[in-house]
């Protein structure tokens, strides 16, 4: 009889969580046995602003190392949605160019945010609009966008993550998932939005938060209900990346930083609750 092969999972991690360094972040990666980076930044540049040297540096340090791209972590519709909708349309065609050359097809996105005081259903026509431009976009070349439901912009609870996805209708516009964000709007992830947003679902990140407070922790310290998500990926046969991005010492508008120490306990948290489930990391 043939033993049973083992779920395996992609592991991934945001390396400018890591130090600003790109030498570093793939050091750190490495030793923590991954294979891939998600690339939000490099230099201290975001995504969005490499010029060509540093692009070209970049490529060359990830190629030496065989270190593969999960996805571009872009910042493409962190914006206010009354800004001019062809400015994302090319910010997105500055990102594009970074994964052609990172050699990565997925780009994660957001779905806009709105003024103090402005209600969220009065801007979804304006939202579904400029992701249709994106996804378009997307589509022309060859890439997948990653919509990441994040706190305080249009797709930010399951209803409205899956109102996005399924009304834009594209291929090249998927899910990212995050339990963390989840939390911090006041929705239990895997009770309340798993099974409506499993079908659009291609990424994990991973992280954890606490309801009362919001505060972001390792993986299964929180309210994220990490154990059940992981566990019906595991069941359902997810066999993508987890892109640790744990947020542990510091969060900004573009992101988060965690330093090598407090992400190598993100790590084994995240390796802790695999382990449970019989789930291994490639």
């Amino acid at each position: 009889m043939t033993a049973k092969q083992p779920v395996a999972w992609a592991l991934s991690g945001f390396g400018d969580e890591i130090d600003p360094d790109p030498a570093i972040q793939v050091a750190v990666l490495k030793a923590l046995g991954a294979q891939h980076i998600e690339v939000r930044s490099a230099w201290g540049t975001n995504v969005v602003d490499l010029d060509d040297d540093q692009l070209s540096a970049l490529a060359s340090l990830l190629r030496d190392s065989a270190m593969g791209v999960s996805a571009v972590a872009s910042p493409i519709g962190k914006v206010d949605v009354a800004l001019d909708a062809d400015l994302e349309v090319q910010r997105l065609r500055r990102v594009i160019r970074v994964a052609h050359a990172l050699e990565s097809t997925s780009i994660r996105i957001f779905s806009f945010y709105r003024a103090d005081g402005v209600a969220v259903e009065s801007v979804r026509d304006d939202v579904l609009t400029r992701m249709r431009l994106l996804a378009d976009e997307a589509e022309r070349e060859g890439v997948t966008l990653l919509h990441e439901n994040e706190k305080d912009i249009y797709g930010d609870t399951p209803e409205r993550v899956l109102d996005l996805v399924e009304s834009v209708g594209s291929s090249a516009l998927r899910l990212a998932w995050d339990n963390a964000n989840f939390v911090q709007v006041g929705v239990r992830p895997f009770t309340d939005g798993y099974a409506m947003l499993r079908p659009y679902l291609d990424y994990l990140q991973v992280k954890d938060a606490i309801a009362e407070t919001g505060d972001v922790v390792p993986a299964g310290e929180g309210d994220g209900e990490l154990r059940e998500t992981l566990t019906a990926l595991r069941d359902d046969g997810y066999a993508g990346f987890a892109s640790l991005e744990p947020h542990l010492n510091e969060t900004h508008a573009l992101g988060g930083f965690s330093g090598p120490t407090a992400f190598g306990q993100a790590a084994r948290a995240f390796a802790g609750l695999l382990a449970e489930i019989d789930v291994v990391t490639r």
